[in-house]
This record gives C-alpha cells, sequence and structure tokens, in this order.
C-alpha cells in the first residue's frame, strides 16, 4: 500500500487571509516503510514573509524571491502523489493551503477523504497527552537533534517515523502489510465461556444432624460454648 507524508510551511495561519504556501516536502512510503523517493520544492509567495512565520521556518522573502510560482510545479506535485493516502500532522491545515493553490491554479482540490490526519491518530493512541511532532518524536525515541527549525521535507520525514509508531510499530520478520493493524485486531477472536447456573446449595441441617449434633453435646460437662446461663447456674 503506497502512502504519502507531506508537510507544508507557509507564510501564516489562514489561506483565506492572504498568507501563502512557500515550501512542500513529501516522503512516499509503501507498507508502512519509506522508499527513499521524495519530493521537495520552494515557492515564491509573491509577497512578504510576516516575522512570525520566519521565525519558525527561516524562510525569508529574499531567500524565496528567486524560487518557482507553485502553478509552475502543481502538475509535478500532483504526478508525485498519485491518488495515495495523504499523512499529514494537522492535516486540515495542510490541506487547506494546498487546496487554495491548486484552486488558483484552475486545478481540482484534493479530497479530504484522503486524508489522514496524525494528531487525530495520536489522541486517540495517547489521549490528554501532549501531541505535537517534537513531542511524538521524544516518546517514541525518534531522534530530533538535527531539526533547529521547522522545514516541510525534514518535518515529513520525522512524521513518517511517527506515522509507523502510531499505527503499531515496525513488524520486522512478519511481513505486515500496512494495514496489519486493523487485520491483527479484526483476528483477535473474543471467547465467551458459558456458564450453567447452579441453584445455591442448602444450608440448613438435616433433623438427623441436629439429633447428632445433640449426642455429641451431651458428651461435654460444661462446654466452653454452651449457653451462658446455663453455665452460671452450675
Amino acid at each position: 500500500m503506497r502512502e504519502i507524508v507531506f508537510d507544508t510551511e507557509t507564510t501564516g495561519l489562514d489561506p483565506q487571509s492572504g498568507d501563502r504556501l512557500v515550501e512542500l516536502g513529501c516522503v512516499e512510503m509503501v507498507n508502512r516503510v519509506t522508499t527513499g523517493r521524495t519530493y521537495h520544492a520552494y515557492f515564491n509567495p509573491d509577497r512578504d514573509m510576516p516575522p512570525q512565520a520566519e521565525a519558525v521556518h527561516g524562510l525569508s522573502a529574499a531567500f524565496l524571491s528567486d524560487k518557482p510560482r507553485f502553478v509552475e510545479h502543481a502538475e509535478e506535485f500532483l504526478e508525485f502523489i498519485g491518488d495515495s493516502p495523504l499523512v499529514a500532522h494537522n492535516a486540515g491545515f495542510d490541506f487547506g493551503f494546498v487546496n487554495m493553490e491548486l484552486a488558483a491554479c484552475g486545478l481540482e482540490p484534493l479530497s479530504r477523504e484522503r486524508m489522514i490526519d496524525t494528531v487525530a491518530l495520536a489522541r486517540v493512541r495517547h489521549p490528554g497527552a501532549k501531541n505535537s511532532l517534537d513531542a511524538l518524536c521524544t516518546r517514541y525515541g525518534i531522534d530530533r537533534s538535527h531539526r533547529t527549525k521547522h522545514g516541510a521535507l525534514l518535518d515529513a520525514e520525522l512524521l513518517a517515523q511517527v506515522y509507523v509508531e502510531l499505527t503499531g510499530g515496525r513488524q520486522i520478520g512478519l511481513e505486515l502489510a500496512a494495514d496489519s493493524t486493523d487485520t491483527l485486531v479484526a483476528s483477535i477472536s473474543v471467547i465467551v465461556r458459558e456458564r450453567t447456573f447452579r441453584p445455591a446449595r442448602p444450608h440448613s441441617a438435616s433433623p438427623e444432624e441436629k439429633a447428632a449434633h445433640a449426642a455429641l453435646m451431651a458428651t461435654f460437662p460444661s462446654p466452653a460454648w454452651g449457653n451462658p446461663a446455663d453455665r452460671i447456674q452450675e
């Protein structure tokens, strides 16, 4: 099963207010294993770079000024991703920017049915925990020491490792396919043992048992467990 893990960098948070896509990074996975094929590109947004955004990814307006526009590489990007499922962290954000750029090119948007959101997966797997990419890398022991700033390709490569852990980890030697987690869950059978109802056993003594007990008690001249009143009279 082929999947594409991807990430974006932008000029801000809202494509509807004029923010633009400036970097795309994609990593190809087959059966949850990276193949080494990637797609990476910077884009000239034709606008300034807000200081807050530059502080996150380090991409300045000067650096991006000689880069191609998204429209120049839109078809190349679409060819790379094909019809594969698309994995992203907080995927709605990335889909929003990519689809805005595609619409500006007169191209069809990416269907959100293809979207796999690792934030949603992490919230199910680790409810109540911090589920940023950095936090997940720390939780799973994934080295991110080279990540001094956000970068689309670097973050996609880290996310590919996180995605494997979120979906069950690598099953070395078992040759499990990409849907192995679902398959394993579906294959687990729950054995319900039928128990036969048994009525409670009677606990009161029979007349014969009471008579035998009385005969035994009569052999003791003054049993410690006898009637306290009887002992006093003696």
